[in-house]
């Protein structure tokens, strides 16, 4: 599993992590560090252990157990002939004595052949960021588009908690009001309502002014919302994103999840023809649309892609 972790979120990292102020003093960290051939019990590689000990016994020879049960069965045959041939009868239990010296001579486990996992205690650098998760649950957004936010969100929960020690996640949902929320009320609360996007990113900016001091943390925000918004409403949105969050963010990631059907119709949102004007003059601000759960992970990973690794 960590292996499969660390191949699925290879090359993602948080941008513009700079912010260096220690949040803890922590201990150095275990890393893996490939393999040795001593260790305690507990650390055995099984796998490997198991491999070494076919190939060396296979390197040496040693009969297979299918070999000695043919041999045997060769040699009953022989036996049971009539007439009976003594000498092709010494000869069969002569090879098969032979091979069952062999296969006890090769023992199926060798010392030499245990590999136990190695760790090195690396120290790592601590940083505090927040991750900030802000999802529309409005009447618009139907059960389909939230599944698709859940899925985002939830790639990402597992991405922070994999590579970073000292990040910590505040998701608010929003209708036409904001609130913060536990994981549990993120992911499963069924709260549904009209539309004011703008009561999002203000509880964002509260959360962040009363506990996450600009000057000590790395801020980051991702935003999921279907792009439907009251139309009074728009316009603040991109004056709240263009002159009060962004400045204190290290990076902003939108995704717009849509219907394809409906996109068809109306070829863009007005919250994300707003976010758009704000984005042409900001490096910190990405936007990204899905419509299907297999666009989840490509536009995952566009966004949080390490510079100069192509999506």
């Amino acid at each position: 599993r960590d292996e499969f972790l660390d191949l699925f979120f290879e090359d993602l990292v948080l941008p513009n992590m700079i912010k260096t102020k220690l949040k803890n003093i922590r201990s150095p960290v275990p890393q893996r560090a490939g393999y040795s051939v001593d260790g305690s019990p507990s650390r055995i590689n099984q796998v490997r252990t198991m491999r070494k000990s076919l190939a060396r016994r296979r390197a040496l020879g040693q009969p297979s157990i299918a070999r000695l049960q043919k041999a045997q069965e060769e040699l009953d045959a022989a036996e049971a002939e009539d007439p009976r041939d003594d000498e092709k009868v010494e000869k069969l239990r002569y090879s098969l004595e032979h091979l069952t010296r062999l296969r006890k001579a090769v023992p199926f486990l060798d010392p030499l052949d245990l590999q136990y996992n190695r760790f090195e205690r690396v120290p790592k650098p601590t940083t505090q960021a927040v991750m900030f998760c802000l999802m529309d649950t409005s009447a618009s957004m139907t059960q389909e588009l939230k599944d698709l936010a859940k899925r985002f969100f939830m790639l990402l929960h597992v991405f922070l908690a994999r590579h970073y020690r000292e990040v910590e996640i505040v998701f608010i949902r929003h209708t036409s009001t904001a609130q913060e929320v536990d994981e549990q009320t993120f992911f499963y609360s069924d709260e549904t309502g009209g539309t004011i996007v703008s009561s999002a990113l203000e509880e964002m900016l509260r959360v962040a002014g009363e506990r996450y001091p600009t000057e000590d943390w790395n801020i980051y925000a991702a935003q999921a919302s279907d792009g439907d918004n009251f139309f009074e409403d728009t316009d603040r949105c991109a004056d709240l994103l263009a002159n009060h969050v962004l400045p204190i963010c290290q990076y902003f990631s939108y995704i717009q999840v849509y219907d394809e059907e409906y996109m068809s119709m109306s070829e863009e949102s007005p919250l994300w023809d707003s976010y758009s004007t704000v984005a042409e003059d900001a490096p910190n601000f990405a936007m990204r649309q899905a419509s299907s759960p297999a666009d989840i992970y490509p536009v995952f990973h566009d966004l949080f892609s390490r510079p100069g690794v192509a999506a």
